[in-house]
C-alpha cells in the first residue's frame, strides 16, 4: 500500500466517447432538463396559485415536483458539461457530494411516494373522514419524515464512503457518481460499504414499497365494491401514481441492489430513474388529472384577462 498513490479525481466516461454522438446527446439532455424544470415549476406554481388545489394530495405533489427538480439537477448539469468538455473529470470530494444528494433525493422520493399512496387510500377508502385523517399537521409530519429518512439514509452511506481510499484506476464507466460505481475503484475493503448500501436500499425500498402495495390493495378492494362509473374515476385517480411508482422502484431497486458491472443496461436504468422519471412526473399528473387541467385553464384565462386589460 505504501507504493500506491492516492488519486484525487475521477474521469466520467459518460454515455458515449464519440464526439458527434456526444453533441446529439447534449442537445437531447438539455431539452429534457429544460422541460423537466419547466414542467415541475409549472406544477408548483399552479398548485400554489389555485385554491382548489390546496388539498393534501397536491401538497404532496408540490413536494414531489420540487424534489424532481433537485433530483435531476444533481446529475444533469455535470453531464451536460462533460458532453462539451475534453476533460471529463470530477474531484473525489465532488463525486461523493454528488452521490450524497443523489441518494438523498432518491430516498426521499421513495418515502414521499408511500405517503401519497396512503393519501389515496384515505381518500378512496374513507372519503367521509378524509379531511379528518389527512389533516395539516399529519401531512406536514409525513413530508418531514420523508425528507429526514432520505437525508439519514444518504448521510450514513456517504460518511462511510469518505473513509475509502482510491488508488486507481480512476475511470468511472458512467455519466454520474453513484456509490455502486465507486466501490470497484477503491483499494480499501468495500465489503462493509456494499453490504450497508444494499441493506439500506433494500430496507428503505421494501418498507416504502410494502406500504404502497398495502394501500393499493385496500384501494382495489374498495373500488371493486363501488359502481362502474365511480370505479372508472377511482382507477383514473390512482393510475398516475401507480405509473410513477412502477417506473421509479423497478429501476432504482435494480441499480442499488444488484452488483455494479458498468454495462449499457446500468446506464439506461440510471437515465430512467435519475432523468426521465423527473420529466414524466409532471406530464403524468397534468395530462391524467382533470383538476390540474382545469387549474391550468383558469390560470391561462386569468393571464389573458390581465394581459388584455
Amino acid at each position: 500500500m505504501k507504493n500506491l498513490s492516492i488519486i484525487d479525481e475521477f474521469v466520467l466516461l459518460g454515455l458515449s466517447t464519440d464526439l458527434d454522438i456526444q453533441t446529439m446527446l447534449f442537445v437531447l439532455f438539455l431539452g429534457i432538463y429544460l422541460l423537466t424544470l419547466m414542467g415541475n415549476l409549472m406544477m408548483i406554481l399552479v398548485i400554489r396559485a389555485d385554491p382548489h388545489l390546496h388539498t393534501p394530495m397536491y401538497f404532496f405533489l408540490g413536494h414531489l415536483s420540487f424534489l424532481d427538480i433537485c433530483y435531476s439537477s444533481v446529475t444533469v448539469p455535470k453531464m451536460l458539461q462533460n458532453f462539451l468538455s475534453q476533460k471529463k473529470t470530477i474531484s473525489v470530494w465532488g463525486c461523493i457530494t454528488q452521490s450524497f444528494f443523489f441518494i438523498f433525493s432518491g430516498g426521499t422520493e421513495g418515502c414521499l411516494l408511500s405517503a401519497m399512496a396512503y393519501d389515496r387510500y384515505a381518500a378512496i377508502c374513507h372519503p367521509l373522514l378524509y379531511t379528518v385523517i389527512m389533516n395539516g399537521p399529519l401531512c406536514t409530519a409525513m413530508v418531514s419524515a420523508a425528507w429526514l429518512m432520505g437525508f439519514l439514509n444518504s448521510l450514513v452511506n456517504n460518511l462511510c464512503a469518505q473513509s475509502l481510499q482510491f488508488c486507481g484506476p480512476n475511470i468511472i464507466s458512467h455519466f454520474s457518481c453513484e456509490l455502486p460505481s465507486l466501490f470497484p475503484l477503491s483499494c480499501s475493503d468495500t465489503t462493509p460499504n456494499t453490504i450497508l448500501l444494499a441493506g439500506s436500499a433494500t430496507f428503505l425500498g421494501l418498507v416504502t414499497l410494502l406500504l404502497i402495495l398495502f394501500s393499493y390493495s385496500k384501494i382495489i378492494l374498495a373500488i371493486l365494491s363501488i359502481s362502474s362509473k365511480g370505479r372508472v374515476k377511482a382507477f383514473s385517480t390512482c393510475s398516475s401514481h401507480l405509473t410513477v411508482v412502477l417506473l421509479f422502484y423497478g429501476t432504482a431497486l435494480f441499480r442499488y441492489i444488484s452488483p455494479s458491472s458498468g454495462s449499457v443496461l446500468e446506464q439506461v436504468v440510471s437515465v430512467q430513474y435519475g432523468v426521465i422519471t423527473s420529466l414524466i412526473n409532471p406530464l403524468i399528473y397534468s395530462f391524467k388529472n382533470q383538476e390540474v387541467k382545469a387549474a391550468l385553464q383558469r390560470m391561462l384565462r386569468h393571464q389573458i384577462c390581465v394581459s388584455g386589460s
